[in-house]
């Protein structure tokens, strides 16, 4: 240990009312004497520096002064027992920056420790980075403040770590430096006669042969679990949740030897309370080790606790740093909630959470954490739990019996704000959290699959996925079920799996295991499997139809059906155009140039993808009157309007004219008006059809009759003048016919 006094005119007490200013050596780097900040390389040396705060009446200040280097900072007075009315405030000079931070209001509640614990009462402290110089205001509000009060101020050492989300990569980045000589360090030497002087104390670098050997830097996260059991070290038993990934003290640097006083055990861990450390939230989660360094080491030096408070603490980012030694593994007692220190794990989350709520990755780190603590002994995460007090601690009397949540908040066992409100009323969904089953699971999209109502299909390999609400962390494993059996277990942080089913219908599911056990089951997604390709069970053709004929155009329908033996998607009609239909639609009309072979392709395709094509070819051929018989009286007319720019017509009654050719399909074409008359058609001799061309409106190529036979073959489509009374007229303008 090494001792350090202030420099000349260190501590003056002012004139005014109560105030103290002083004088320090100022560090480098907020302290941390130049190392690797992003290392730690076993013990890390830690110093308190502090300056006794004199009131008078009620009120005391230190104005702004330079300071050795600090990172936290709080203020604490002689009996642990006093009570410190009013405010606290301090600011902090930042050594990176030289600005003045804003002030800083540090809480006076405390909380709580047993009182066998305490040597000195101190408020929380408070994270300000690495800083230079302070400034501080107390103010009683009438009442005296207590005696002996000074401020505290922990430089957090060298090995200030960054740690991230990732404690596995922070455990094995294994450094090479190690921590300054404390012999090295210069002395002032100082003189005052209002204030006593002061020590920095920094801690030795090597631990006590008394304490149980830190784990090194390159250890698991897991390195801290104890050794078997004796006869006052109750034995640790597995869990029914995962261990989290957890910081080990070695890892983040404690120093052993500051402490030497062997960890408590009790029987059992019956319940969690959850504390926030009320430092600031700014600090970034390189921060964090340091911040756990430094909160220790206030505990010890300003509180005269033996150790650390709590059990666990847990960053904003959502590491968890081991906390008080004795094993993450054990029942170790804590000082974190007087009364109830027994048999209960305080779990801290790094910040103040008052009027902002903890980060979701923290307080999914708190579920896990405490989920694993309480399933060591079999207890229910979301449940309950009857405690005793231990002492009188304000809230409860000794032997006080009164239930709490597994999981509960520090102000649940103690008259103190702690964890914050807004942390506290997350209290709730920790408890989901850590208690489960998995919440929001559903199945996603199949991969591969095509996906039809609430049916998939697949004509090969496929995968599964699905989505979460829950923190990932959160999981113990999946299963896939397929057909009532599990079919594949992928790993927690798992979204998807790969599935390879047999032909056939089959029903899939996904099954999430909470880290406790719970279940969480999707509704099962019927998946068929289907490696046969559809059919066309009738073959496509085209057939003329209704409709005003161009050369360019004439109207046909294109005729099909598709079937599959699963399910039937889609029919793609790729040439000559491409259009899509339904796999119910059966016919499509369409248009044809005439006197061209043109080719009707089409693709069936399942749900699957599975696929089949076939074809068609059709000419449309137009015949006009030029090549036709005729008996009776026709008359030629021209127009523009007509096939061929002409056409003819008649009223003499059974006038005929007739085309012979040979194909499979006929149409024909005339030009109508409400004047036009009947005609009669026959087909290769046979009276097939009466038609009336009257008509509202004028049309001109328009198809007034069609017929279609199975095969192409020789026809006459003979056509017969009716000579109806009052419109005896009819006008033909062509037949068409398809080869």
């Amino acid at each position: 240990m090494k001792r350090r006094v202030w420099g000349t005119a260190a501590v003056v007490v002012a004139a005014v009312t109560g105030v103290v200013v002083f004088q320090g050596v100022q560090g480098t780097d907020g302290g941390r004497d130049g190392k690797d900040a992003t290392r730690v390389s076993g013990p890390v040396r830690t110093e308190v520096h502090t300056a006794a705060v004199k009131a008078e009446g009620d009120r005391a200040e230190i104005a702004q002064q330079d300071t050795d280097a600090f990172s936290l900072i709080g203020l604490s007075w002689t009996k642990p027992s006093a009570e410190m009315p009013g405010t606290v405030q301090v600011r902090a000079r930042s050594a990176r920056t030289g600005a003045w931070g804003s002030w800083i209001t540090l809480d006076t509640g405390g909380h709580g420790a047993p009182a066998e614990e305490s040597r000195r009462g101190a408020t929380e402290p408070a994270w300000v980075g690495p800083s230079d110089g302070v400034q501080a205001r107390v103010d009683g509000q009438g009442s005296p403040l207590p005696a002996g009060m000074r401020l505290e101020m922990v430089d957090p050492g060298a090995g200030q770590a960054a740690v991230g989300t990732d404690p596995v990569a922070y455990a094995t980045d294994a450094p090479t430096d190690t921590p300054g000589d404390p012999s090295s360090e210069p002395t002032d030497t100082a003189t005052s006669t209002d204030a006593p002087v002061e020590e920095s104390t920094p801690s030795p670098s090597a631990p006590s042969p008394s304490d149980p050997a830190p784990t090194s830097a390159g250890a698991s996260p897991s390195a801290s679990v104890s050794s078997s059991p004796t006869s006052t070290l109750p034995p640790a038993p597995a869990s029914n949740a995962p261990q989290p990934p957890i910081v080990t003290r070695a890892q983040w640097g404690a120093d052993e030897s500051m402490n030497d006083e062997a960890p408590e055990y009790g029987t059992e861990i019956k319940a969690v309370f959850v504390h926030h450390t009320v430092d600031a939230n700014t600090y970034t989660c390189a921060d964090s080790a340091a911040l756990v360094r430094a909160i220790r080491t206030y505990h010890i030096k300003s509180n005269g606790w033996k150790d650390i408070a709590y059990n666990f603490l847990v960053d904003k980012c959502g590491t968890i740093f081991e906390g008080r030694k004795g094993g993450v593994d054990r029942p170790v007692i804590g000082a974190h909630n007087p009364g109830f220190n027994t048999n209960t794990a305080g779990i801290a989350v790094l910040g103040e959470y008052s009027s902002i709520d903890a980060s979701a990755a923290a307080k999914a780190s708190v579920a896990r954490l405490a989920a694993w603590k309480l399933g060591q002994y079999g207890h229910d995460p979301a449940g309950k739990v009857d405690l005793t007090a231990g002492l009188d601690n304000g809230k409860f009397k000794l032997g006080q019996t009164a239930s709490f949540y597994r999981i509960s908040g520090h102000r649940d066992g103690y008259a103190t704000e702690c964890p914050g409100d807004k942390l506290y009323a997350s209290l709730p969904g920790i408890r989901t959290l850590a208690g489960g089953p998995v919440t929001g699971l559903a199945l996603k999209a199949f991969g591969q699959a095509a996906v039809s109502g609430t049916t998939a299909y697949t004509k090969g390999p496929l995968t599964v996925n699905w989505a979460i609400t829950s923190p990932t962390s959160l999981v113990k494993r999946y299963e896939v079920i397929v057909d009532g059996k599990v079919a594949a277990t992928p790993g927690p942080t798992a979204t998807s799996a790969p599935l390879t089913l047999t032909a056939g219908t089959h029903t899939v599911a996904v099954r999430a295991v909470h880290i406790s056990g719970r279940t969480a089951v999707t509704p099962n997604a019927t998946v068929v499997a289907d490696t046969t390709a559809p059919a066309f069970t009738t073959k496509p053709s085209v057939t003329l139809t209704t409709g005003t004929v161009n050369t360019a155009a004439v109207p046909v329908t294109l005729g099909w059906k598709a079937t599959d033996a699963a399910a039937l998607k889609e029919v793609r009609l790729t040439s000559p155009s491409a259009r899509t239909y339904g796999p119910t639609t059966y016919t499509a009309a369409l248009t044809s140039n005439s006197a061209t072979a043109t080719t009707w392709s089409m693709t069936g395709y399942d749900q699957a993808g599975n696929t089949a094509t076939a074809t068609t070819t059709a000419t449309p051929v137009i015949l006009q009157e030029t090549s036709t018989t005729r008996t009776g009286t026709w008359t030629a007319k021209s127009s523009t309007s007509y096939l061929g720019g002409k056409s003819y017509t008649s009223s003499t009654k059974n006038a005929s004219i007739s085309w012979t050719f040979t194909g499979r399909s006929a149409a024909w074409v005339v030009s109508r008006a409400s004047t036009s008359g009947q005609a009669y058609v026959y087909v290769d001799g046979v009276k097939t059809a009466t038609v009336d061309l009257a008509s509202s409106t004028t049309k001109y190529r328009d198809v007034a009759w069609t017929k279609t036979w199975p095969a192409g073959a020789a026809h006459t489509i003979k056509i017969v003048v009716v000579a109806t009374t009052g419109r005896p007229t009819i006008t033909t303008d062509a037949l068409v016919y398809l080869k």
